[in-house]
């Protein structure tokens, strides 16, 4: 079972005689061993909202701090469509996961931007139906590193790993990932909400692009992103409100749709094509009041 309440366990650390170091919040080792090659603390700065952490708030989780609740709340306050949009995001990963299973005979995934776990992750969607699925995860921040052991208990047929890694490296990303998954047979490359954390200094389409050239023919592209053409106003104000309390090396850029769409130039997109994360494939007609949400789409590489 994964653990929850990590947030609500973490304290800020204390020198042997000396005053709390405001915000900062060593974590054992131990709990690293076997993921992190070297021994050292591994500190999460509580006093800075962290992405992850607000998205898991957004979605009703308790492994987040009270920066990131403020800043939660604040594009709330901005955008009330933040938390629907939240959620109807992660049921689009439901829906994406297993459609790619059933109906695409996917058996393998590459999960970037992983988040903090919660209930329905990729490996227990994908093993409930074909338990031999392999799963990589990525992510790079401390608290769901310290998720790791949670997220590596796949089923006996089908081992998941978790690496901790950087986005804006895709060939170390890619090395890794190949000790746990077989790259000359199909992968689905899974990526929701994580690329608008790439500036586009950082040219986030050529990375995707990277990934996709490594992956087999059959392979599948599953991405997610907030859109800055959907309540534009809205949404430019939770963009400057979000980076200027994100920390260091955060940053967030809503995109277009046509924007989203590049990341599958090379690839053929099932119907429904681009569309709003509720619109895709949904389980049930979408309500016409539903609010806006993210723009998502899967395709093939052929």
């Amino acid at each position: 079972m994964l653990s929850r309440g990590l947030g609500a366990r973490l304290r800020p650390s204390r020198a042997p005689g000396g005053p709390v170091a405001r915000g900062v919040c060593p974590l054992p080792y131990e709990w690293f061993r076997g993921i992190l090659p070297e021994r050292g603390p591994v500190t999460i700065d509580t006093s800075v909202a962290h992405s992850a952490r607000i998205y898991d708030y957004l979605l009703g989780g308790k492994d987040n701090f009270a920066a990131d609740r403020d800043a939660a709340d604040q594009m709330v306050a901005a955008l009330p469509n933040v938390r629907p949009a939240s959620r109807m995001n992660r049921a689009f990963l439901a829906r994406a996961v297993r459609y790619l299973v059933t109906e695409c005979g996917i058996r393998q995934f590459l999960d970037i931007g992983t988040g903090i776990p919660s209930a329905g992750n990729t490996h227990e969607i994908a093993q409930s139906i074909a338990p031999q699925t392999r799963v990589v995860y990525v992510d790079n921040d401390p608290i769901v590193l310290a998720h790791a052991r949670a997220l590596l208990t796949g089923t006996a047929e089908g081992p998941v790993a978790y690496l901790h890694a950087d986005l804006r490296e895709p060939d170390a990303i890619l090395k890794d990932a190949a000790r746990t998954l077989d790259f000359s047979q199909p992968v689905a490359l899974t990526m929701l909400m994580v690329l608008h954390m790439i500036p586009d200094a950082d040219n986030p389409h050529a990375i995707v692009d990277r990934l996709l050239d490594a992956l087999a023919p059959g392979s599948y592209l599953a991405l997610s992103h907030p859109p800055n053409d959907i309540l534009p106003d809205h949404v430019m104000q939770v963009q400057q409100r979000m980076n200027e309390r994100l920390g260091p090396g955060q940053s967030m850029t809503a995109r277009s749709r046509d924007d989203v769409a590049r990341f599958f130039h090379t690839l053929d997109v099932p119907e429904p094509g681009v569309v709003q994360v509720h619109q895709w494939r949904p389980d049930r007609l979408p309500d016409p009041n539903t609010p806006a949400s993210i723009w998502c789409a899967v395709g093939r590489k052929n």
